[in-house]
């Protein structure tokens, strides 16, 4: 398969799409990013790697960080976590006060920001370092040392997050997290701050691609758990538009307001793009084609 080539094809047929949508303005650090920016990495299994444009200018990758966060939380508390989140499609917006209320404070997901707070507050529980835990784990999955988190972008999140805390006051009502509010808040903002590139987050999410038993920087998953994985990023993994992402592009995946998506062909590949201009529901609407046109020129996907 030429997919260096298919990646060169795909960037000339959506630049019609380059000056739609725009970049998460209502975070005041994203909205200073430049909005006409486009790169793309795939990256096989076995290591073969295509690049293209600016896949190795690094972004604040956002809820593709809760991939890493899942995995981690998985590694602690195994099939118990599901009794503090749980594994359905949000249908819904992702920051939606009115689904957690209705269900008395279990997080549809952990991909939604109410699931991923818990996910914060299970490490802030379990872990003696969990913002040092969390960046060598991530660092490890990408093999780079110098991803790390941009308190820029963090502390942004955090003055502007009005919503993210009533989320986690109504959380902690319902007595779904555990620890001080300002904690639980602060190590979100950071984990969503973190920094990679599109070659970065190729390389992370290879292991999520092989379905091997896999041990990072002491979190270990089986097969079992990582096709679990799988699954819910299938689900869950872009808001409320996750089946419009299955029904046009058909591979798991994650998606961030930073502009990023990752996807996963099983045993095949893992691909990273990013383009800062967002749809309405709040994923990259260069992204999104690009993955579309990736699985239509290639025929691979899961179905």
């Amino acid at each position: 398969m030429d997919y260096k080539k298919i990646l060169e094809d795909i960037h000339q047929e959506i630049l019609p799409f380059a000056d739609k949508g725009h970049q998460a303005d209502y975070i005041p650090a994203l909205a200073k990013v430049d909005p006409d920016q486009f790169g793309m990495c795939l990256m096989t299994v076995s290591g073969d790697t295509y690049a293209y444009m600016q896949a190795d200018t690094r972004f604040s990758i956002q809820s593709i960080t809760k991939v890493f966060a899942l995995a981690m939380c998985l590694s602690l508390k195994g099939e118990d976590l599901w009794k503090r989140v749980g594994k359905e499609p949000s249908g819904t917006a992702f920051n939606s006060l009115i689904q957690l209320e209705i269900e008395k404070g279990i997080p549809r997901n952990p991909f939604i920001n109410a699931g991923a707070i818990v996910l914060s507050d299970i490490l802030i529980s379990s872990l003696e370092d969990p913002e040092g835990e969390f960046l060598h784990f991530v660092r490890e999955l990408c093999g780079d040392r110098t991803v790390d988190f941009n308190m820029e972008v963090a502390l942004s999140e955090r003055e502007c997050g009005y919503l993210n805390a009533a989320i986690a006051n109504l959380l902690k009502y319902h007595g779904t997290i555990e620890n001080d509010i300002e904690r639980v808040l602060m190590f979100y903002f950071k984990m969503c701050s973190v920094e990679m590139s599109c070659r970065e987050l190729a390389k992370a999410f290879t292991a999520f691609t092989n379905f091997k038993p896999f041990d990072y920087a002491g979190f270990k998953l089986s097969q079992s758990r990582i096709k679990r994985m799988n699954a819910v990023m299938q689900t869950c993994g872009f808001y409320d538009e996750a089946g419009e992402f299955s029904y046009l592009v058909g591979l798991p995946g994650k998606s961030g307001v930073g502009g990023g998506i990752v996807a996963i062909y099983p045993m095949r590949y893992a691909v990273a793009v990013w383009s800062p201009r967002l749809n309405s529901k709040g994923n990259s609407v260069m992204g999104m084609k690009a993955l579309e046109l990736l699985t239509t020129a290639t025929q691979e996907s899961i179905f």
